[in-house]
């Protein structure tokens, strides 16, 4: 006889397939929208910094020649990325601890919890925040860390999670699938 045409698949979600601490009906955020949501999120500081520096920091972070004449042009070139760097942080850990996300991810409809689907406490958020520092660095952060998380967020051996979600213990979740415990904590 002829194999069977019937087959049986497992059943759950995609989360579930991967994750085994998932809840029922948790679907995880495509990585489009993650990275969507995270330029989206680098424009927004730059933007808010640029108005209150009067584009001068946004007009220098590039600008390679500052270095070549002199200390007090290498200092304010340092201090840009100083500045810059401590927005970038702070934007990423009070937005993760006062709505459970940034703005960009709010608008995308994507939940940074927990593999069991329960939010991240406070004190997750600060080192979430330094870890996605990396891809500030010039050139190598958005080319090397930046399409090696965007490759591994979209794989299935990666369980759609990034370098920064596996440290951390995270997924990101579309955030109308969580269980309704965590929905209505999110805001």
């Amino acid at each position: 006889m002829a194999d069977d045409p019937v087959t049986i698949v497992k059943g759950g979600t995609l989360a579930q397939n991967i994750l085994g601490s998932a809840p029922e009906g948790m679907l995880i955020a495509p990585a489009w929208k993650r990275v969507l949501a995270f330029m989206l999120d680098v424009i927004l500081i730059s933007i808010v910094l640029s108005f209150f520096t009067g584009g001068q920091l946004t007009m220098n972070l590039f600008n390679i020649a500052m270095l070549t004449e002199g200390g007090r042009y290498t200092a304010v070139f340092v201090m840009n990325w100083f500045v810059f760097g401590a927005a970038f942080y702070l934007y990423f850990k009070y937005t993760g601890q006062t709505m459970g996300r940034s703005l960009a991810q709010r608008g995308f409809r994507i939940a940074i919890v927990h593999d069991n689907g329960t939010m991240l406490e406070q004190h997750h958020w600060g080192p979430r925040a330094v870890a996605k520092m990396v891809y500030l660095i010039p050139v190598l952060g958005p080319l090397w860390f930046g399409l090696r998380d965007t490759f591994n967020a979209g794989s299935t051996t990666s369980e759609y999670r990034t370098a920064v979600d596996v440290k951390h213990h995270t997924v990101a979740a579309v955030d109308w699938s969580l269980p309704s415990e965590t929905r209505l904590r999110l805001r």
